[in-house]
């Protein structure tokens, strides 16, 4: 196709590599985000092999390697005994399996990594204090609205300005937002303060009675990362920046093994944040002629698979190909949500399944759910195996 001027709504993981991607094939790209300032909140992401190849092709191999780690596996224990009931082997075996390893990252290093590419490609492409409230189209062009009252046209609009996206409301409408029971905790700790054999070079998930929590190492194991996710019948906001009392954490972990205490006896007591988790249910058409949506903005998912922001990485790659393999936007839009639709859809039910299998309150139960499913071969088949930069579009 030739060259498109490309409008993008937010500069999150999923806008930023589609910017890249689409840079790096010739087109003009210009990113529209409603911050002051670029940088990213929160705490790890997880980067299996799907999303990692496309990171690869952005030239971020050696930027991965040096502020991120490669755990050895991914274990699955009992809240109280410790008792490991399933493994996934990671490390070379990923790698031998997948072609490429996975990872544990600080989600800001990522982003950090992503604006460094997308500015070394085009130092003018983010436009900062810049919110979208909408857009208009016609056969010719999109235009983007924005808060100040101006707007920006150009051949393609991609809204990927999350879960409240003003571009999603416009072209999906009003979607069913239901509660899941669970809220969410992250913290992080300093390896210094934990005791030396917390835990090696792994991730964890411990589940318990209505509850779990994730566990692993980021920054090359100089940040321990922490994610809880009980369940609580109060809804919350949604916003990853609630702080809340350390007591309330402490609680929802009260009779959890010893190693669960030392990491949160050893949190800053100020820096606790939690918010809800919501469900909302896949839709099958977040396109129109000229716009359409990716990551958050399409398909918000749990955090249950690890693969939220994989998957937005994954849209990114797959709609720059699209959009290189048709003859018109119309048709490499349609195509592009065509490949997507299924095995987004996949990744929220599969993600909102294992939240239920996390918390099963009887132990024997629990011990019987996870040995008559391989989770490790499930993920292998379906999940981690998918290229983005090789899979046939049709």
């Amino acid at each position: 196709m030739k060259q498109l001027n490309v409008m993008i709504a937010g500069a999150g993981l999923g806008g930023l590599v589609a910017a890249a991607s689409l840079l790096r094939r010739g087109h003009k790209v210009r990113i529209f985000e409603q911050a002051a300032r670029l940088g990213e909140v929160g705490a790890g992401v997880q980067q299996s092999a799907n999303s990692a190849k496309v990171l690869y092709s952005l030239g971020l191999r050696d930027a991965l390697e040096r502020v991120s780690v490669k755990p050895q596996s991914y274990e699955f224990r009992r809240y109280d005994t410790g008792e490991l009931m399933h493994a996934i082997p990671f490390a070379a075996a990923h790698e031998r399996a997948h072609g490429a390893p996975y990872y544990h990252i600080h989600r800001a290093d990522l982003h950090s990594m992503l604006v460094d590419c997308v500015l070394a490609l085009d130092p003018n492409c983010i436009t900062l204090n810049a919110r979208v409230t909408g857009f208009t189209e016609t056969d010719q062009q999109v235009s983007v609205n924005l808060a100040d009252g101006s707007s920006v046209s150009g051949d393609l609009l991609i809204g990927a300005d999350g879960i409240r996206s003003a571009i999603r409301a416009q072209i999906v409408g009003e979607t069913s937002v239901n509660y899941t029971g669970y809220v969410a905790w992250r913290l992080t700790v300093p390896r210094e303060r934990l005791p030396v054999d917390i835990m090696d070079i792994v991730g964890q998930v411990w589940c318990g009675p209505k509850n779990h929590c994730v566990l692993y190492w980021l920054r090359g194991g100089e940040i321990f990362n922490f994610v809880g996710c009980p369940e609580r019948q109060a809804w919350e906001d949604e916003s990853w920046t609630q702080s809340r009392p350390w007591e309330e954490l402490k609680a929802d972990y009260a009779g959890w093994h010893p190693k669960i205490q030392a990491i949160l006896d050893a949190v800053d007591r100020d820096q606790c944040y939690r918010w809800a988790l919501n469900n909302r249910a896949p839709v099958r058409n977040w396109s129109t002629a000229r716009t359409t949506l990716l990551g958050d903005a399409a398909h918000p998912t749990l955090p249950f698979l690890a693969q939220g922001a994989c998957i937005a990485i994954e849209d990114g790659a797959v709609l720059a190909r699209a959009l290189e393999g048709s003859a018109n936007v119309r048709d490499a839009l349609a195509l592009y949500q065509r490949n997507r639709v299924d095995r987004t859809a996949r990744v929220v039910n599969e993600s909102t399944e294992h939240g239920g299998l996390y918390h099963i309150v009887d132990a024997d139960e629990m011990r019987a759910a996870f040995h008559q499913r391989n989770i490790a071969k499930e993920r292998a088949e379906w999940l981690y195996n998918y290229d983005p930069l090789t899979v046939p579009l049709g």
